[in-house]
């Protein structure tokens, strides 16, 4: 992925003053119905954030947690702390990110790095199956809001989104990583000294939007718009919204559809929680495939958060979990062997959508070698 363009060199095209006299709310957006045809879900754990703040209901909610993640590798959360009227609002300014902005500034604020996407990834930039490529637009901001410029059409919103950064981080993410820890009996801040949000590192707020495709693409691709395939980093926070697609691989390997939940999250564990944790919370499988038929016209807007691990952190187990001391160790790698997280990231940011994967011994399972460490996809 090549380096970001001129929005981002810090000189070329700084941003503009924010006059006070323009609106500052963004046009509202309208939630589509959910659907109403029945579907076979996942059965999801539910976790009430709130009761995390007593040491009492810490205890208990470590291990529903944990159990949650090492069975299934989804849940829900609720009471995380946004009141449905904030969550709106964050969907309208993600809209307008793509809605309220034209091609030609997109263009500008598109780049590619070796790491990570900065701004823009344009439709079409990865292979989905049959020549066909994907049709999803998304727009990336490091956690750190303010180290690049944004389209004109963000920039009145930057304060909000940074302050939507930080409650991702240190209002989600801090406490179920304490309770991951704690389900492993190790020190609750084990997890979190190595997610510190002042370290380089590449956490980032992401606004993405599905487009609707054609017949022809659907056919070709077996209605599958994202691969199934894990995530990069740690824990990834989806803010649920109503369109279907999201699919997990469920443990008796049959694909089940998420349900929306209003206004609650659903968290997954990525790469990097799997090799810290010993195999112990492994990485979900999960896909986007065509919404259901009652909301295939649609487009399917998601709001997310993306936590990776410290930039220098090494992605090997902590052997010293009494836990995993008991149930054994599952090693991708050796440790002396294992990437840190920057150069987990930059591998399989680098290879996603574009690399030529090599059919597995499992029917529709295809694979690649990055860092040594076997990686699928299913189709």
């Amino acid at each position: 992925m090549s380096e970001p363009l001129a929005p981002y060199d810090g000189n070329s095209m700084q941003p503009k003053p924010t006059d006070a006299s323009t609106a500052t709310t963004p046009p509202p957006y309208a939630f589509p119905s959910p659907t109403t045809q029945r579907l076979e879900y996942a059965d999801l754990a539910v976790i009430d954030l709130s009761k995390a703040s007593t040491s009492e209901g810490s205890k208990g909610l470590a291990g529903q947690l944990a159990r949650a993640m090492h069975e299934q590798g989804f849940f829900y959360v609720v009471n995380h702390g946004y009141t449905q009227e904030q969550t709106n609002r964050i969907f309208s300014i993600a809209n307008q990110t793509f809605d309220g902005v034209s091609r030609e500034e997109k263009e500008l604020y598109t780049g590619e790095s070796e790491s990570i996407y900065e701004g823009y990834k344009p439709k079409q930039a990865w292979k989905i199956q049959n020549g066909v490529r994907d049709q999803i637009e998304h727009y990336n901001i490091n956690r750190d809001v303010n180290r690049h410029s944004h389209p004109e059409a963000l920039r009145p919103f930057t304060d909000e989104v940074k302050a939507f950064a930080h409650h991702n981080h240190h209002k989600v993410l801090v406490p179920i990583l304490q309770l991951l820890a704690l389900g492993l009996e190790l020190p609750e801040d084990t997890l979190v000294r190595e997610h510190d949000f002042n370290a380089p590192g590449e956490s980032s707020v992401r606004f993405m939007k599905y487009f609707p495709r054609s017949a022809g693409e659907e056919e070709k691709t077996k209605q599958v718009w994202l691969k199934g395939h894990t995530d990069i980093g740690s824990i990834t926070i989806l803010w649920s919204q109503p369109v279907g697609g999201l699919q997990i691989l469920s443990p008796d390997g049959q694909w089940r559809w998420v349900r929306h939940m209003e206004n609650a999250l659903v968290i997954n564990a990525g790469d990097a929680i799997d090799f810290l944790c010993g195999g112990y919370y492994p990485a979900t499988r999960h896909r986007v495939i065509q919404p259901p038929q009652d909301q295939r016209n649609l487009a399917r807007l998601g709001v997310f958060y993306f936590a990776m691990a410290n930039d220098d952190v090494k992605l090997k187990p902590h052997e010293e979990s009494p836990i995993l001391a008991r149930v054994g160790i599952n090693r991708f790698c050796d440790p002396e062997d294992a990437p840190t997280m920057r150069a987990w990231r930059k591998g399989r940011t680098a290879a996603y959508g574009r690399s030529n994967l090599t059919m597995g011994k499992v029917a529709g399972v295809e694979e690649e070698m990055i860092h040594g460490v076997l990686v699928k996809h299913f189709n």
